[in-house]
């Protein structure tokens, strides 16, 4: 496997990125999968931060059909249910008829505008589609790259949770701006990666999401590639809500550096982690209690890769049907639904799900079983 250099800065384009941390043989995809162990890849996790502007980034990078290889997340639970019909509620209070979807390949926030409002063409452009529902959705099975090809004319641009996900942001709104007419809106979500990180969220950066990309650095983004911010409302812990119009008047927003603010709290999510697994071992050492880990997703992936001892842990526990009965790319475990913790006594559960801890715990605890203890 070879992999994408990115040495510049992606806010400045200068050569001039100091190291930060390197984290050794991460498994490339996020994934599960039905493949032989032997087959599984592990590349370095090199992250550095741009001097003159804190931002924080990789610059090795995994080849997108590496690290895309298969849709592996739905999506599914409370949390992303409230936040899908949230968003669809924002993006109708905004005129469109004719909308481009970037990488909304389960068709799930196309249904819910689609369903609150009339008349909407909805076109999918995504590399994973998995969307076979009623609505008349067009899908188109492509990334959303600089080679992307559209004659159709979008008076709106949608996204949700992606532009984390792209290798130099700048091209990926320059290509936006290409495609909308002028006064036309991009309407996207964005992660709180800010305050993600200063939780520990092992979510917040990693193999996919390469840049800690703040909304203080990209509302200068946005303004430098020719966008007018219209609104920008957060919701909840979870993300960010941008409305953005392409213009020909923009006062560009002109960021302070953040270097020494995001170098701190980046190091202290780092060195949390060796911490959390160290106190998990000594209380793994001192059980005979069974064990599980919950999130087959890059929750576990993190923790095993900071040396948590996975000697006693029986399975990953998951809700999504798409990953049970599958293993956990880069490790040995395999993904149990957690009924099977129903007829156990106090079974121990480790759970480092950020946002989703309270979700998962409140599900565990009054639909399966109330003796499940949690560490956290």
């Amino acid at each position: 496997m070879k992999l994408i250099e990115r040495k510049n800065s992606i806010l400045t384009g200068k050569d001039n990125l100091e190291n930060l941390v390197t984290l050794k043989k991460f498994p490339v995809f996020l994934g599960c999968t039905d493949q032989d162990i032997k087959e599984d890849i592990f590349a370095d996790m090199v992250w550095k931060i741009d001097p003159e502007t804190g931002i924080i980034q990789l610059t090795e990078l995994i080849p997108l059909e590496i690290i895309y290889q298969s849709q592996h997340v739905d999506g599914i639970g409370n949390t992303w249910e409230s936040y899908y019909e949230n968003f669809a509620s924002f993006i109708t209070e905004h005129k469109h008829s004719n909308v481009l979807e970037i990488g909304g390949g389960q068709g799930r926030l196309a249904e819910k505008v689609i369903s609150k409002g009339k008349n909407i063409k909805w076109t999918i452009v995504e590399p994973n589609p998995t969307y076979n529902g009623e609505y008349k959705i067009k899908l188109i099975s492509s990334f959303f790259d600089d080679n992307f090809k559209t004659d159709e004319k979008f008076d709106t641009i949608v996204f949700s949770q992606v532009l984390e996900h792209s290798y130099d942001p700048q091209i990926f709104l320059k290509k936006i701006f290409s495609i909308l007419s002028v006064g036309g809106k991009l309407i996207f979500a964005y992660p709180n990666i800010e305050l993600w990180v200063r939780r520990k969220y092992t979510n917040s950066v990693n193999f996919e999401h390469t840049v800690m990309l703040t909304d203080f650095h990209l509302d200068y983004m946005l303004t430098k590639n020719g966008f007018n911010i219209i609104e920008k409302v957060q919701y909840l812990d979870h993300s960010i809500y941008y409305v953005v119009e392409k213009s020909e008047n923009i006062k560009i927003i002109i960021p302070k550096n953040k270097y020494l603010e995001y170098k701190e709290i980046f190091m202290s999510f780092i060195s949390s982690y060796y911490h959390i697994v160290e106190e998990i071992n000594r209380r793994i050492r001192t059980t005979d209690s069974p064990i599980y880990l919950f999130g087959a997703h890059i929750f576990t992936q993190y923790l095993l890769s900071f040396g948590l001892n996975r000697s006693k842990i029986i399975s990953i526990l998951d809700n999504s049907k798409l990953k049970q009965g599958k293993r956990l790319y880069g490790t040995d475990l395999f993904v149990e639904s957690p009924e099977v913790l129903r007829e156990q006594e106090s079974p121990i559960v480790i759970l480092k799900a950020g946002i989703y801890n309270e979700e998962i715990k409140k599900d565990v605890i009054e639909n399966i079983n109330p003796t499940v203890i949690f560490w956290e």
